[in-house]
This record gives C-alpha cells, sequence and structure tokens, in this order.
C-alpha cells in the first residue's frame, strides 16, 4: 500500500517532540505497521531530523539524535539552551557531556551495548505504561455514570425511563437501572421540556489574580537562566524566596512550564510512577482465610528457644492449629499445616493461608504441601511489619499471660503442655473484643 507524503510528515512529526510517539503506538494507532514506520524514521533521520527513540527520554537516545542534538544548540545562548533542554526534557549538563563525547570519539562498542540495554529498559517501560493505560481507561469505563451524557443518550435514557414509569415503576428504581440520580432525570426534563446541558456553554470569569502574558513569559525567562536551568520549580522559588523576589507559588511555575512544555522528567532515574495498595481478602466466614506466624519460647538456656507456629482463622480469630518444634523448618510448617486443614475437615476447599516472607514460609516443601491441600499462599510484603496484624496480635496476647514463665521452659514436652492450656483458655473461655466479646469457638461454630 502506498501512502502519500502528506500522510508519511504528519507521521513523522508524532515521532518528534513534544509528542516522542514510540513505533508500536503509531502501529497501533495509524495502523501502519511496524516495519514501514522503522523505514519512514530512517529516511527522515538521513534528512537531519532529530528522532529520539519514542518515549524512552534522553537515555534512550541514539548516537546520531545527541550528535543532532549538540550541532544544533552549538550557537545557541544560555537562554536559548535552557529553553531547548527544557523542551527536549533533558539536562545541559547532559547536553556538555554528549559534546564532549563527541570530541572524544567514545568507544562506539560500549556505546551499542549501553543502547541496546536502554532500548530493552525502554521497552519494558513502555509495556507498564500500556498496563497502566489499560488499568486508568478501565477505571475511567467503570466510572462512566458521573460523566457527561451526550444528547443522544439523554433522549434515550428519558424514553427508557418513561416507557418503565408507564408499565408501573417507580422513578427512583427505574433511575437507579441506568446510574443516574432522580434529580438528574428532573434536571433534564425541566419545564416539561428535555434541556440540553449547558456547562460547556458556561462563562466562567478568569480569577482577579490571574497572571499576566507578560508575567508568565517571566516565569519562563527566569527559569532559562543559566542558574536555574538545572533546577525545578521547587528549588527555584525557594531560592528566589531567599534573595527576597517572589515571581508566582510553586505550583503556578509547574503548570506554566507544562504549559509552554518545558516540564518534563530528566536524568536517569525512573518517573514517579502511583504506588497501588495491595490486594486484600475478606473473609465472611469461618475457615475461609488464615493467617500463621512462628515466635520463640524462651527456654532455661540462654541462646536456646522453642519454636511456636500458630494459625489463627481471620474471621472467628480461632486458633485452628498449633505445634511446639526444636527448630524452624518448610517439613514442619507443612506438617503443620495439614494437621491443621483435617483437625478442621476444610480439606481441598478454598482457603487463603497469609504469612511472613521468612524461609520456613516460602519453602519448596510447605509450596507443595499447600499446592497438594488445594490452598493458595498469600505473603505479607518485604519489609512491612503491619501486614500479618492477627498472628502478631496472638502472640502478644500469649506471651503476655500473668502464668508466662518469665525463666524459660525446661523442656520442649512443657512448653506444649502450657501452649495446650493456653489455646483452650484461649478458644473456650477468653472473650474476644474484635468479635464482640464472644469466646472465638462461639464465633467459629456460628453459636455467636
Amino acid at each position: 500500500m502506498r501512502y502519500s507524503s502528506e500522510r508519511k510528515e504528519a507521521v513523522v512529526r508524532k515521532m518528534m517532540p513534544p509528542h516522542n510517539r514510540s513505533i508500536k503506538q503509531l502501529a497501533q494507532e495509524e495502523g501502519i505497521s511496524e516495519a514501514t514506520l522503522f523505514n519512514w524514521r530512517r529516511q527522515a533521520r538521513d534528512r537531519g531530523l532529530l528522532l529520539p527513540d519514542g518515549d524512552s527520554g534522553p537515555e534512550g537516545w541514539s548516537a546520531r539524535d545527541k550528535f543532532a542534538a549538540v550541532l544544533e544548540t552549538a550557537a545557541f545562548n544560555e537562554a536559548d539552551l535552557a529553553e531547548y533542554c527544557r523542551t527536549k526534557g533533558i539536562y545541559p549538563e547532559q547536553l556538555l557531556q554528549w559534546r564532549r563525547a563527541r570530541e572524544r570519539a567514545n568507544d562506539w562498542d560500549r556505546e551499542s551495548n549501553r543502547l541496546l540495554k536502554a532500548e530493552k529498559k525502554a521497552d519494558r517501560r513502555r509495556i507498564r505504561k500500556l498496563e497502566q493505560e489499560l488499568r486508568r481507561k478501565e477505571k475511567a469505563l467503570a466510572e462512566a455514570g458521573g460523566k457527561m451524557i451526550s444528547e443522544p443518550d439523554r433522549r434515550q435514557s428519558i424514553e427508557l425511563i418513561e416507557r418503565a414509569r408507564q408499565t408501573g415503576a417507580r422513578l427512583i428504581p427505574a433511575c437507579e437501572v441506568l446510574r443516574i440520580s432522580a434529580k438528574t432525570y428532573q434536571r433534564w426534563k425541566k419545564a416539561g421540556k428535555q434541556c440540553r446541558d449547558r456547562r460547556p456553554e458556561a462563562v466562567r470569569p478568569a480569577p482577579a489574580n490571574k497572571l499576566t502574558a507578560d508575567e508568565r513569559q517571566y516565569v519562563l525567562d527566569v527559569c532559562h537562566e543559566k542558574e536555574n536551568a538545572s533546577l525545578p520549580p521547587c528549588q527555584i522559588v525557594p531560592k528566589l524566596a531567599d534573595q527576597g523576589r517572589y515571581i508566582a507559588s510553586e505550583s503556578s511555575f509547574y503548570r506554566i512550564l507544562h504549559e509552554a512544555n518545558d516540564q518534563h522528567h530528566r536524568g536517569r532515574s525512573r518517573k514517579p510512577r502511583k504506588s497501588t495498595p495491595p490486594k486484600g481478602f475478606c473473609a465472611p466466614g469461618p475457615n475461609q482465610v488464615w493467617t500463621w506466624d512462628i515466635t520463640w519460647l524462651l527456654t532455661s538456656v540462654r541462646g536456646v528457644f522453642f519454636y511456636l507456629y500458630m494459625i489463627v482463622d481471620v474471621f472467628s480469630r480461632k486458633i485452628v492449629g498449633w505445634e511446639v518444634f526444636d527448630r524452624e523448618s518448610s517439613g514442619n510448617a507443612a506438617s503443620f499445616v495439614h494437621k491443621a486443614v483435617l483437625a478442621e475437615g476444610c480439606i481441598l476447599r478454598p482457603l487463603v493461608l497469609h504469612s511472613d516472607n521468612g524461609s520456613p514460609q516460602k519453602g519448596f516443601t510447605l509450596s507443595a504441601k499447600l499446592q497438594s491441600l488445594g490452598i493458595m499462599a498469600s505473603f505479607s510484603r518485604p519489609g512491612v511489619s503491619n501486614d500479618n496484624p492477627y498472628s502478631e496480635a496472638l502472640f502478644r496476647t500469649c506471651k503476655y499471660r500473668p502464668e508466662y514463665p518469665r525463666e524459660g521452659f525446661e523442656t520442649i514436652e512443657e512448653s506444649r503442655r502450657w501452649v495446650n492450656q493456653f489455646v483452650f483458655w484461649y478458644n473456650d473461655i477468653h472473650r474476644h473484643s474484635a468479635i464482640r466479646f464472644v469466646t472465638t469457638n462461639q464465633r467459629h461454630t456460628g453459636e455467636d
């Protein structure tokens, strides 16, 4: 298929700043093969155009792009150079390094290896960015009910609600089916006729403290000064304040730079990304989510401990399994979990077992046992101490009992007898405050 020269130029411009679209993105948007786009980019580079490799930033630029940037800025003054660097998303120091590298004729083999590594990193970044965009669009679709509804959709919604009301339906339930409120429907039908959405036509007066065009240009000029070329607004504004100068707020600096396409991520660090909370599990009934951990029990010998393995049901807070061993191992954990499953009679039922990230919890023997029992393993985040609160709270209750031997246990049999008495008290006598002061056994069996 042959494409017109205008179409080629339009696509090539999307590869250039400030768009910096990648080959994969353009192939999906334009319906053109990646091989054709690579060929067009090569031809554009032969004509001397500066085309960075997608959205990977200055670290992903080819040697030819860097050399072209050095030539393009050779005759720039300090202000023009600062503006150029902000527009391209690079630092003046990076440009100076590229110029020195051209003068020293760097090792091309090392450069090629570095570029290959950077391209792989860029591919991973593109994949993560596409995944984030997919999640964002899915969330936007889920929240579409709160956005502006088009005119045809309004008419159709009004017709459906009126038809439902004619057949005997009430207004509020009919509106809830279409995910709109009754007031929204009444606003659409105001004065007995359908009213169009006038929000896009609303006249919104400019704020009294809005910066003028000269003031906005002055902000850009300050950012383009040599001493501020490598500084972000969060450092420029305090620096000016120390000099007794106030031009605009930090947020205004950022907004003006964004609108002028002068604010891009620079440097080798990753772009900031929003962290998502970990996936959680809900336990609406017993034997659905368990959590377990291991704690040390003191002995009469300094430096020697017994190890208490204990499982608690998240729904009822009942201790469904426990054992005391003389060492930590994945094999002991596997047999201990198997006994608890058999005691509760929940083998091959959907069950989640949460734990920390210790070697006994993540060992191969326990993993194989959980897979054979049909149990899904869940783990705390590394370095986070409050992802397993139920087991930690249980161990605190255990060790702060008045009868807990502070001098330690003489033998492992003595420790097992004491733990057995504690489990009986905790499950059958103790009234738990988190389950409205009933015993854990009452909660577990439904007698509460």
